[in-house]
């Protein structure tokens, strides 16, 4: 059986995220636990509210070493919201930068938009290959409830990863897929069919235990 934790750190939609993943057929732990992260075949950053909050709670709980590790050893890991954000290197809120984990290059910034927040249901346009969005129809809405976000597009595909972009005035990144990090802007838990075809898809291309 595929096991994936959700990270508890004291930010994030953790009990959506949880029924989400799990109807995936995966077991899913919402966990604190550096070791069962560690360990698991996958594991989900959350993340809600501001930057530098989820940044504190990921340095209180000591998991930016985790998270990290496991991207260099190749093991999944995927981002959700804020919990994408903190991927990168650095945040701006406010006037305020935060350092972020630097797994992706670049920093997030508010949202260049005649309305913010962006709220609400957007579609995305996906590059060939990409293994999330495989298999979902052109014109597929997530939901999205964010003011920031990663927008040096040229960066990312630089680095050698596949970046999904949605538009709100202009285009920032909605999905990035890099070796075994993932990350997705908008909220998978709370899109309806699409999100779950995307939790779906992360999860099939985990190694289960048994393949170990």
């Amino acid at each position: 059986m595929t096991e994936v934790v959700i990270l508890d750190y004291g930010s994030g939609n953790l009990r959506s995220a949880e029924r989400a993943v799990a109807r995936t057929g995966a077991t899913v732990t919402v966990t604190d636990d550096l070791t069962a992260a560690a360990a698991a075949d996958g594991l989900v950053v959350p993340g809600v509210g501001a930057y530098a909050a989820c940044m504190a709670g990921i340095e209180k709980l000591g998991a930016g070493p985790v998270i990290a590790g496991r991207v260099a050893a190749g093991r999944p890991v995927l981002g959700i919201c804020v919990g994408m954000q903190i991927l990168f290197e650095s945040g701006v809120e406010h006037g305020v930068e935060t350092r972020g984990l630097g797994l992706l290059p670049g920093a997030v910034t508010r949202l260049t938009a005649r309305r913010i927040p962006h709220m609400g249901w957007n579609t995305v346009s996906a590059p060939a290959g990409s293994v999330l969005l495989d298999g979902l129809p052109a014109g597929a809405r997530f939901y999205f409830v964010h003011s920031y976000a990663a927008s040096d597009l040229a960066a990312l595909e630089a680095a050698g990863a596949r970046v999904t972009t949605a538009a709100h005035d202009l285009p920032f990144a909605a999905v990035v897929e890099h070796g075994p990090l993932s990350a997705a802007q908008f909220h998978p838990e709370k899109s309806s069919d699409a999100g779950y075809a995307l939790l779906n898809n992360w999860v099939a291309g985990l190694p289960s235990q048994s393949t170990r």
